[in-house]
């Protein structure tokens, strides 16, 4: 714990059920209730002042997608076909990392597609070792870096050499070189040192040292936004909202209690806790053994299709299953790229493009470490490609 930042004054989380749809004791949010603001825009909007550099896309909140019965089968039918291979991937990283920070690690998770994750790792932490492990969902913004405030927050409370950052996925990577970077700043700025690793159920950017799998594979909690991460938007960092002593922010959608599945997500998935714990533990000490060295071919992957299809800005090209999720729900996609050999697990992603009108391309599968990739729109405005 830092002294020196346990003497300034500092906000206080939000817990549920006042901020959010989970019980107070499976999350801190470590974040700035904007539940009255207006900051929702139309997507094409929105998109248009990203490219045009007219605003930052962490200033503002796409509107929430509202999903229809087809894709609520789909998410159902996801949940129940990967919710074993969840708790397994669950199970091994909760290992690791308490083999790597002790049975006093404090978890850290990255708002919002983390806080899921960062839940079922404490919750493995109690099931399997009957601990209780303190967790905190934090905001990390690309190019603008992690929340400095809740890194204060949570150093003036414990030891910083205790925390693991947790998220739900990689992609290229883009996050996880954002967290070094940032947290090597705070350090310089504070003298308060945090490990930049980070734990994550899937890593196929081949970025972070621990991790489920690194298969592109399909977690659901990916084919939903709010309704599925404790009705709580992504994280907003907004100069006319948030001072310099404060949290970054987010809003609590209560008015989406009804379509809420954020809980039945975890207790699907916890459900098989049991039958997948002989296997965690015959397996992760094998997997901490072998050599995890991160090598950025996911990286490298994407700047081959920055090449192949004319896109000069990398942060347009989203691969993984999750990331290009994220493409159709929230920005203005171009295509996506799919390999041939992907199978039902992107079903979600076939019936969004049909939605909204975007070619899926069928790609040899050697040419794609990913399942898919999805292309934002380059140079977009509503009037058409500039």
């Amino acid at each position: 714990m830092s002294t020196a930042t346990s003497t300034r004054a500092l906000p206080e989380p939000l817990r549920g059920p006042g901020f959010g749809s989970y019980p107070p004791q499976d999350v801190a949010w470590l974040l700035t209730d904007l539940s009255d603001a207006r900051l929702e825009a139309p997507t094409e909007e929105r998109e248009e002042a990203i490219q045009a550099g007219r605003a930052h896309y962490a200033e503002s909140l796409p509107v929430e997608y509202q999903p229809g019965e087809e894709y609520q089968r789909l998410f159902q039918d996801a949940l129940d076909a990967s919710a074993a291979r969840l708790a397994y991937g669950a199970g091994v990283i909760t290992e690791m990392i308490l083999a790597e920070r002790g049975r006093d690690a404090v978890l850290v998770s990255l708002a919002r597609a983390g806080t899921p994750v960062g839940i079922l790792v404490r919750r493995w932490a109690r099931f399997a070792h009957g601990l209780d492990l303190p967790h905190y969902a934090v905001s990390i913004v690309r190019g603008r870096g992690v929340d400095t405030v809740a890194l204060r927050y949570v150093a003036a409370h414990h030891d910083p050499a205790r925390v693991m950052f947790v998220d739900g996925w990689t992609g290229k990577g883009a996050i996880t070189r954002e967290l070094a970077d940032a947290l090597t700043a705070h350090e310089t700025a504070t003298g308060d040192r945090f490990p930049a690793g980070m734990a994550v159920l899937a890593d196929p950017g081949r970025c972070v040292r621990i991790f489920g799998t690194r298969d592109d594979y399909l977690i659901p909690s990916a084919c939903l936004n709010s309704t599925v991460s404790g009705l709580v938007s992504r994280t907003v960092l907004n100069d006319r909202l948030i001072g310099p002593g404060d949290f970054h922010g987010a809003k609590f959608y209560a008015e989406l209690g009804g379509a809420d599945v954020s809980m039945r997500f975890l207790d699907a998935v916890c459900a098989r806790f049991g039958d997948v714990a002989g296997q965690v533990a015959a397996d992760w000490p094998v997997l901490a053994a072998a050599d995890r060295t991160p090598d950025w071919s996911g990286w490298a992957a994407v700047r081959r299709i920055g090449e192949e299809h004319g896109i000069d800005n990398l942060n347009l090209i989203k691969p993984g299953v999750g990331e290009t999720t994220r493409v159709l729900l929230r920005r203005v996609p171009w295509k996506v790229l799919a390999r041939a050999d992907a199978g039902d697990e992107l079903a979600h992603i076939r019936l969004l493009a049909k939605e909204r009108g975007v070619p899926v391309v069928a790609v040899e599968p050697d040419s794609l470490p990913y399942a898919c990739a999805g292309l934002i729109h380059p140079g977009y405005s509503r009037g058409g490609p500039s």
